[in-house]
């Protein structure tokens, strides 16, 4: 599908036909979602370019990721993706910025693209020429990593109340598995970012971002590229302080039961050894003609099951 914005216009041109299609022109951006190989054929003749495929884009390469090409920048950035979901998804987005529009390839629809549309909708004039929308629509990934990222340190710090109220181990599993999925979205968050600041460092030497204000503006980005990086990193530490902890807990508690069975083992011992004594079927046992022998084995059965645990109790075992 091929979307094309305008400058000034106030909507989006919807999918064209790619047999018949001639590039507006004072389009701004030129939109292609999952795009078929006739629609590929179509951007690149009007534009005199080449559009990389998808396994291109796959490709984990810095050489393949960001180069120039026929007077055009080509960047390949790690968008995240279903970002209010528990365990977000990343995928590829290329970034063709031309001397005309900006050309974006990609084969999901990240909450940025629509949150670009919906703004120039808004605002038809925001962004006159391709370079412009490409640090606006870059200004608008950030500003969603950096939501992500924000929930992610609100459900981060809510498995925290958990692991250290106070209670017993009881449902630590679904814990660490709440973890293990923070962990998951705090690896993507900085494997975008990543990219992102790797982009902006070479976007910066472009002939096209030679005005001061776009300079100042891919500084800004940098900035905030690197802040949210270092943020990240401090939840990272966060979520392996709180998986060792929660590990931790649990095997003080595992310990506390084993200890729990070694003193109920070691008190019953005696009194097994005295009931063993006098179940022997031995004829001549003096005890075993006398009313009283009975209560008395009771009575040291009980007293020898009493004394070990006084004995730990005193100590500070119990």
């Amino acid at each position: 599908m091929i979307r094309v914005w305008c400058a000034g216009r106030s909507a989006c041109e919807q999918p064209v036909d790619p047999a018949v299609w001639v590039m507006p022109p004072d389009a701004v951006w030129i939109d292609l979602v999952q795009p078929t190989r006739e629609e590929e054929n179509a951007v690149e003749k009007a534009l005199g370019l080449s559009v990389p495929t998808r396994e291109e884009m796959a490709e984990l390469e810095a050489s393949s990721r960001i180069y120039r090409e026929n007077g055009a920048t080509y960047a390949t950035a790690d968008i995240v993706t279903h970002g209010d979901e528990e365990i977000p998804g990343i995928q590829p987005v290329t970034f063709v910025v031309t001397a005309g529009p900006l050309v974006t390839v990609r084969y999901v629809d990240p909450k940025p693209f629509a949150m670009m549309v919906d703004k120039l909708s808004r605002e038809p004039h925001l962004c006159a020429t391709g370079p412009e929308l490409f640090l606006n629509l870059m200004e608008t990934i950030v500003d969603r990593v950096s939501d992500i990222l924000s929930g992610t340190v609100v459900r981060v710090e809510g498995i925290a109340g958990h692991v250290f109220s106070g209670g017993k181990t009881v449902g630590f599993e679904r814990l660490i598995t709440k973890l293990g999925r923070a962990q998951m979205t705090n690896a993507r968050i900085e494997q975008s970012l990543a990219g992102l600041a790797r982009i902006f460092a070479f976007v910066g030497i472009d002939e096209r971002m030679d005005s001061d204000e776009a300079r100042a503006h891919l500084r800004s980005l940098a900035r905030d590229a690197e802040s949210l990086s270092a943020h990240n990193h401090s939840v990272a530490a966060s979520i392996n302080f709180q998986l060792s902890a929660a590990l931790g807990l649990i095997n003080i508690e595992q310990s506390s039961i084993i200890k729990i069975f070694s003193v109920a083992a070691v008190a019953f011992l005696p009194p097994t050894l005295i009931a063993s004594i006098y179940g022997m079927n031995f004829h001549f046992m003096p005890e075993l003609s006398q009313p009283w022998g009975y209560p008395l084995a009771v009575v040291a059965m009980v007293v020898s099951a009493l004394l070990p645990l006084a004995w730990f109790k005193r100590k500070g075992w119990l």
